[in-house]
């Protein structure tokens, strides 16, 4: 705030949280420079002579809906974002484009460039869900799910999926596994590797043999320095829980692995020797999970088999209409935050598309995650996640946790955890 004096006069200023309060004692002309992503929201003067400038932080990010209930779920978890800006004094600045199946009908692309353009020119990215049978027998290249979720986290390098598998307590019975095993609920973090690995190795190909056989082939590759940037996240998250990480390979078969299992013991020795390192071959790693889910607390993978264990993982919390999921890069946004796509770990279930059926909790946590990261809103966070867990805690539920019971829609699950924001 730069202010120019117009006369003699004294002015008091201090600063209080976000609000910048000013004593009129003379003619002032007063101008103000905003800082990035705030805004000015008020100015007046009470009846003292006081008056006060409120800047409101903007958030600025790119949404994604897609295809299915994607748009639906998405709708809700913007409609929490603004209720919940209206209580701790921030606004959306949010701007939704085609991705996925509609990018294809609308476009010709599931990635359309404009889209991607949008993303580069936000600090986040709230993503929906795509694909669907309409889109089916396209070339599986061409396809909504490798050809618009790979080359997004290709272009923003997003190397580190978190993904919590969370059941609550009163959702137990969703849960496959025993009663006894889960009856406390499920809390654990799985951290995958998202850019190497077999999915994006080279080369690929699939040809015609001499003999007349087709022969396919994906490459499994991994360097040090891929497998020291998950290790930190993994690290980083293990210190704010309960200080433990299994590491998952297949060191026993793979040179991929052999590596990875010599660098992450390496490194988390180097970053943290006080946290508690374990290893499991990928086999073993899901039988344990079936097992007895709550002896991880963080877990730690390559690429294809953090795919495969976090699925599982989703399974055995019960429904994926409750799990959210981060994706992080390397890149800042203009926050200096790490920069990152947000999305829920469900599908778009073509089925219920429309309805006002589907589960938007997925979709809100994932817009929690969005805030806790990458714009560093703990607080903000957090009472959206325990606004779900009250919701879920009164009783409510959609028809994929209902177990048959009484069942809200969308709209009335969305109100309900509206009304619980603190």
């Amino acid at each position: 705030m730069k202010i120019k004096k117009a006369s003699k006069a004294r002015l008091s200023v201090r600063l209080d949280c976000n609000v910048y309060f000013y004593r009129f004692e003379s003619k002032l002309s007063i101008h103000t420079a905003h800082p990035p992503n705030f805004f000015f929201h008020r100015c007046r003067r009470d009846r003292n002579g006081y008056g006060f400038f409120s800047f409101m932080k903007t958030l600025c990010f790119t949404t994604l809906p897609g295809d299915g209930i994607g748009p639906e779920v998405m709708n809700i978890a913007l409609e929490v974002l603004k209720a919940l800006g209206d209580k701790r004094n921030f606004q959306i600045k949010s701007s939704s484009h085609d991705v996925g199946g509609i990018g294809i009908d609308n476009h010709g692309s599931a990635l359309p460039k404009s889209t991607l353009s949008a993303c580069r020119d936000s600090d986040a990215i709230l993503f929906g869900s795509v694909g669907g049978p309409k889109w089916e027998n396209l070339p599986p290249k061409e396809q909504p799910e490798r050809a618009a979720l790979l080359p997004i986290r290709k272009a923003f390098e997003l190397f580190a999926n978190l993904r919590p598998g969370n059941l609550y307590p009163e959702l137990a019975d969703l849960s496959p596994l025993r009663a006894d095993t889960v009856a406390n609920g499920i809390d654990v973090l799985c951290v995958r590797e998202l850019t190497g690995g077999i999915y994006f190795g080279q080369p690929k190909s699939t040809k015609v043999m001499e003999n007349g056989e087709e022969e396919a082939l994906d490459t499994m590759v991994y360097k040090t320095s891929e497998i020291e940037r998950i290790t930190e996240i993994a690290v980083k998250a293990a210190s704010l829980r309960d200080r433990k990480i299994c590491s998952v390979d297949k060191a026993n078969v793979l040179e991929t692995s052999v590596l990875w299992r010599k660098v992450v013991t390496e490194c988390v020795t180097k970053l943290d020797p006080t946290i508690e390192l374990s290893h499991l071959y990928v086999d073993n790693a899901a039988m344990q999970l079936v097992r007895d889910p709550n002896q991880f607390d963080v877990i730690v993978t390559e690429n294809m088999f953090g795919d495969i264990l976090s699925d599982e993982l989703a399974v055995i919390c019960g429904s994926l209409g409750m799990l959210a999921s981060a994706s992080l890069g390397t890149g800042r946004n203009n926050l200096s935050l790490p920069f990152g796509l947000y999305e829920p770990a469900g599908g778009t279930a073509p089925d219920i598309a429309g309805k006002n059926l589907a589960n938007p909790c997925a979709q809100v946590l994932s817009a929690a995650l969005m805030l806790r990261y990458s714009f560093g809103m703990e607080e903000e966070a957090a009472s959206i996640e325990n606004a779900v867990k009250e919701t879920i805690r009164s009783g409510l539920r959609t028809g994929d946790i209902a177990q048959g019971g009484n069942s809200v829609s969308t709209e009335q699950m969305g109100n309900a955890i509206i009304e619980r924001l603190s």
